[in-house]
């Protein structure tokens, strides 16, 4: 094998030849290819074809004079003429989401969705189209789709024996295999309650030889990572972290190099996490990492959660197969956010997890059976069967506490006899549904599905960088700063931000999340974290504005860095964010809607107008 190309202090996907771009596209799809080569060509064309989005201005400072969503958009599709191929995506939108409309703009769901909105209503047919509410809790009398139940068996048994499934379970998990285009030759799948218990599961499974370590790339705070990395310390092995580079937030090529090529027994590695871009920031990673982790005797695990619909189609993970996998499934994109996790185990490695011996029983495996309708009629005929007690299992409801990856889990109690009894009641025609949501991205593909979302996150990024505040045009204050990679053809389709007023301090990114959720934009938050700054100057400056609202452990408000003594407490801080995650069923318009809220702070007065409003609409004071 040749020798990866690196270049530069961070990192970028090569393109060399040593490794497949992760969008390079098969045979199959090379007919697509050429009306999409924008998208796939360098950075340098898509900002040149992005810097005519907005033709013929370059700044605005007042929210009155954004272009309006028509003109906007003929001058989108002008400049990315390929866009109007993937209109099959609104067609199933429009069809099948009926949801997602201007009180429904959701930019904080990650992971796949399986089923359609139009199916859930086939569930819950009391639930309104033009209402953004889910359906029904699996707790009330009509849970959607499937039951969730906890399994009493360590990850090894599992892998090696599997157990008893579900008619439906085996259905899904053949899509899913299929959907992710993974191999049942090379890999098992293992149903997991959310991400969270996947990342804990493998960390405490996996066999750490004596100090072994733990190899993490995140740009960010992760409760899954917290979580696997708080287990691994159980063990005893040392955690070591990747660091990124202020201000597009590229790894710090030479240090992370050096941690993977460390003059060690290769024998006595550990585990190296690796995403293939931030969920966060949209930062890409290259493949040549998780090579560079294989050849040196690492074991890999590739986070997939924020994956596009149809990313593993690409080529990179067919050749550098990873040792583990963790992806998420959400219900219904916009509707429904409870799922499941799904760990891919590939078979050559099951010699690194412990045997039963060792790991009793893991937490967090689960099987999927169908939901059913108690009636009384139903009721009346599981009573007269009294099943004996050995027959009672748990059941895990799912509540989501983040939409489409990480959720808690409720334990109630049902008979395992209920399959059957439901299925003699006429009541498992849940076993015939099908992955709609799979399917259709299925029918738009790869190609379709990566070209969209490359240019609404460019545009949208070019858009937020053209608001700024009425200054002169020589110091004017940007209104929103982009945290990671600006206009890039192969960042990923999240964009995390700050606003700033134009006295050039931070709003509250709380504020700006509920502020926006008022206007039926749903975002997220996150924490920056490893972030390393050219020298000690610069660092004191950027610091001293992120730190007015970031929180230190121990110590509450930062108030200003002379608080923020050691090196440690630093690491700690991390920069509070608001993040946008665009998804496979966005459009023009809700990327248009979330930079029309957004230019709304250009107006010095726009928070306080808004607390007056609400109060004016409510009669009561509104805490934002």
């Amino acid at each position: 094998m040749n020798t990866p190309c690196f270049g530069g202090e961070t990192s970028q996907p090569c393109y060399n030849g040593c490794f497949p771009s992760p969008f390079l596209v098969s045979d199959s799809n090379k007919s697509q290819s050429s009306s999409v080569s924008v998208v796939f060509g360098s950075s340098h064309d898509l900002e040149e074809a992005t810097s005519y989005t907005l033709h013929p201005y370059t700044q605005f400072t007042n929210h009155e004079a954004i272009p309006s969503l028509q003109d906007s958009y003929a001058n989108f599709t002008k400049a990315y003429p390929p866009f109007g191929n993937t209109s099959e995506v609104d067609r199933i939108r429009s069809q099948e989401y009926p949801h997602l409309n201007l009180s429904n703009i959701c930019f904080d769901y990650t992971g796949h969705g399986l089923f359609s909105y139009v199916q859930q209503q086939g569930f819950c047919p009391s639930t309104s189209v033009a209402s953004s509410s889910s359906c029904p809790p699996p707790s009330a009398a009509e849970p959607p789709f499937f039951d969730i139940s906890h399994k009493p068996v360590n990850l090894h048994t599992q892998i090696l024996h599997g157990g008893q499934e579900s008619e439906l379970e085996s259905r899904i998990r053949e899509r899913i295999m299929a959907f992710m285009n993974i191999s049942e030759a090379d890999y098992t799948m293992v149903l997991i309650a959310n991400e969270v218990s996947a990342f804990k599961l493998v960390a405490e499974s996996f066999q750490f030889q004596s100090n072994g370590e733990l190899l993490t790339v995140y740009d960010h705070r992760s409760e899954a990572l917290e979580a696997m990395i708080e287990a691994c310390k159980a063990q005893g092995a040392h955690i070591l972290s990747a660091e990124f580079c202020w201000p597009n937030l590229g790894i710090k090529y030479k240090k992370l190099k050096k941690m993977i090529m460390s003059k060690r027994d290769k024998r006595k590695r550990g585990l190296f996490v690796f995403p293939l871009h931030s969920r966060v920031t949209g930062s890409p990673y290259s493949y040549v990492w998780m090579s560079l982790a294989q050849e040196n005797g690492w074991h890999v695990l590739v986070d997939a959660c924020a994956f596009a619909p149809k990313e593993m189609d690409t080529l990179g993970l067919s050749i550098f197969k990873p040792d583990f996998l963790i992806c998420s499934f959400h219900k219904v994109y916009g509707a429904n956010p409870a799922g499941f996790g799904c760990l891919f185990v590939k078979k050559s490695s099951v010699s690194t997890i412990k045997d039963s011996a060792k790991n009793p029983t893991s937490l967090g495996i689960i099987s999927l059976s169908p939901a059913f309708r108690q009636t009384d009629e139903l009721q009346e005929e599981l009573q007269s069967e009294n099943p004996p007690p050995h027959e009672i299992e748990e059941v895990v409801s799912v509540s989501p506490n983040q939409k489409g990856s990480q959720s808690s889990s409720e334990i109630v109690e049902l008979p395992t006899s209920i399959e059957s009894t439901s299925s003699r009641r006429g009541l498992s025609s849940v076993n015939e549904i099908e992955c709609k949501g799979l399917e259709h991205a299925d029918s738009v593909g790869l190609i379709q599905i990566s070209c969209r979302a490359k240019y609404l996150i460019n545009w949208l990024v070019n858009a937020m960088m053209s608001l700024q505040h009425p200054h002169d045009p020589q110091t004017g204050v940007p209104l929103i700063r982009i945290y990671g990679p600006n206009i890039n053809a192969h960042r990923g389709p999240a964009v995390a931000f700050n606003v700033f007023d134009w006295k050039g301090e931070k709003v509250d990114p709380f504020i700006v999340q509920k502020l926006a959720d008022r206007n039926n934009i749903s975002l997220s938050s996150a924490v920056l974290q490893k972030v390393r700054f050219f020298d000690k100057n610069e660092e004191e400056r950027e610091m001293g504005i992120e730190s007015r609202v970031c929180e230190v452990k121990g110590l509450g408000q930062c108030g200003n860095n002379n608080h923020i003594k050691t090196e440690r407490e630093r690491n700690e801080c991390g920069i509070s964010v608001v993040t946008a995650a665009l998804g496979f069923l966005t459009n023009f318009e809700d990327v248009y809607r979330l930079w029309a809220f957004l230019s709304r702070f250009l107006d010095a007065d726009f928070v306080e107008k808004e607390r007056w409003r609400y109060m004016a609409l409510n009669q009561t004071t509104i805490d934002i």
